[in-house]
């Protein structure tokens, strides 16, 4: 059975886990008010909020349903449109900020629009996007339209939507509007009641797993529907980011969004909500897990990418060992992020292997890292050619202090990645090699470019041609030491 509330119901079901939340409330529920649309997680009309008991207090975050396993459900609170309606008829203040503003038409994506600026009123100021947020202020106003960056209006056209963001902003600000209802103060005490009764089990199923399952739900949706797979997304074992001194540890289960909001990736990556906001959406970012992307092993993978520039190394551990506590420190082996793809769609991993961890070297000196992508739309797409690059700078500037020209700078360590250029997300280690004690001018990009180009095989698609790709990546390796040096 699966415990969890929806709304303000308690809920024990037997539905299949493999099911969506989506399908259960509208079609076991009759709550007609989440919609279906593109069922990928592209459209947002299925937007709802998910809260989890984090230290006593409900953490809340959009999730599109239509992706999002039955399985996942278990313990947590599920929040439809009909979760938040007052029930004297009336509107919520955002739903009221949406009329006003004129910000629906056909009002199909209205829903989705209300649930993620909802999302947004009940989240603390560092959850929403941003790590230095002050609601009522510019940057809340920023974060307001960074939450429905994963809704899209066919018809209405976005300024108005804008405007009503904006106004929710500024009742934020305002001492006593009430954006959830009454009930959700209730919903801490019953969360632990269902965890306490339903204690996290382990593994059932060593053969078949899933995470957030943003990829593997468009891709497979029928199949998963009837699946038995083992859920992963909120496994403690596998969850966490962990400063060692010498190195950052990552769980497998950690999403996009622990990274934007960990403390620890913030003080390495100072341009981190830039970079990873050009990764899919919030509501995808709050779902989507490192190794879900790691092993979904697509060739332009922005997390891989990412991860494979860190020259990242990651944990394999036999899925039925996880669960239990007392795991032999023979059971695990651990091997380069690079290492794990040995062809299209082909790992260096046993079928009952899973990762647990994802691990790199805490950077020390002069560090700087960048990330580049370039897509048909900016936002909410997936990549024709990604990069990343990171590396540090020796000897230090004079008087260790950095400067803003690159005149006499020597890279001391590189690592390099791309991804869209070969049949597998790739390290480029000739170009990284290269670039090892190099100083940073022109002449050493342009060679450096060359090299580059005799490592990767893109081949012609629907998201460009070979030359294209080629020729983008020249551009985005420049751009990265147009970003980071100026030149």
């Amino acid at each position: 059975m699966i415990e969890f509330i929806l709304n303000d119901q308690d809920i024990s079901t037997s539905q299949p886990p493999g099911s969506t939340v989506l399908d259960f409330v509208r079609y076991h529920k009759n709550l007609k008010g989440t919609k279906i649309g593109c069922r990928e997680g592209d459209c947002g009309a299925c937007t709802i909020l998910v809260g989890e008991l984090v230290d006593n207090k409900v953490r809340y975050r959009t999730m599109t349903s239509c992706l999002m396993p039955l399985a996942n459900a278990a313990g947590k609170h599920i929040v439809t449109i009909e979760g938040i309606n007052p029930t004297d008829g009336s509107l919520t203040p955002v739903q009221q900020a949406m009329v006003d503003e004129n910000g629906t038409q056909c009002g199909f994506c209205t829903v989705g629009f209300v649930m993620s600026l909802t999302g947004f009123c009940v989240s603390s100021p560092q959850r929403v996007g941003s790590p230095h947020v002050s609601k009522g202020s510019t940057s809340a106003n920023d974060a307001a339209i960074s939450s429905i960056d994963g809704n899209i209006c066919r018809c209405t056209g976005y300024k108005s939507i804008e405007r009503a963001a904006y106004s929710v902003c500024r009742q934020l600000a305002e001492n006593g509007r009430q954006f959830a209802p009454s009930y959700f103060k209730e919903i801490p005490n019953k969360l632990n009641a269902i965890i306490s009764a339903n204690p996290q089990s382990a593994i059932r199923n060593p053969q078949s797993f899933v995470g957030g399952g943003t990829d593997v739900y468009v891709q497979k949706p029928e199949h998963m529907a009837e699946s038995d797979s083992s859920p992963l997304l909120f496994d403690d074992e596998l969850r966490g980011i962990r400063d060692t001194r010498t190195h950052v540890e990552i769980g497998a289960s950690a999403t996009v969004t622990d990274l934007l909001e960990s403390l620890v990736m913030q003080s390495i990556f100072p341009d981190l909500y830039k970079h990873l906001k050009l990764v899919s959406s919030t509501p995808i970012r709050n779902m989507a897990t490192l190794a879900g992307n790691f092993v979904n092993a697509s060739p332009i993978g922005d997390m891989t990418v990412w991860f494979l520039a860190l020259d990242a190394e990651v944990e394999l551990c036999p899925a039925a060992r996880v669960s239990s506590p007392h795991v032999s420190k023979g059971s695990s082996r651990t091997i380069k992020l690079r290492d794990l793809y040995l062809g299209y769609k082909q790992l260096a991993k046993e079928p009952d292997e899973i990762i647990t961890t994802i691990r790199f070297r805490k950077p020390s000196g002069d560090f700087r890292f960048n990330f580049e992508k370039v897509c048909k739309r900016t936002y909410l797409d997936i990549a024709t050619v990604n990069t990343a690059i990171s590396l540090t700078c020796s000897p230090p500037y004079e008087g260790g202090v950095a400067a803003a020209a690159a005149d006499g700078v020597v890279l001391s360590d590189v690592h390099v990645a791309a991804g869209g250029v070969a049949p597998i997300p790739l390290y480029l280690k000739e170009t990284s090699a290269f670039l090892r004690g190099k100083e940073v001018n022109a002449e050493t990009i342009e060679q450096a470019n060359e090299i580059m180009q005799s490592e990767i095989s893109p081949i012609s698609d629907v998201r460009g041609t070979e030359q294209y790709k080629r020729l983008l990546l020249r551009q985005l390796f420049r751009a990265h030491f147009v970003e980071m040096f100026g030149i």
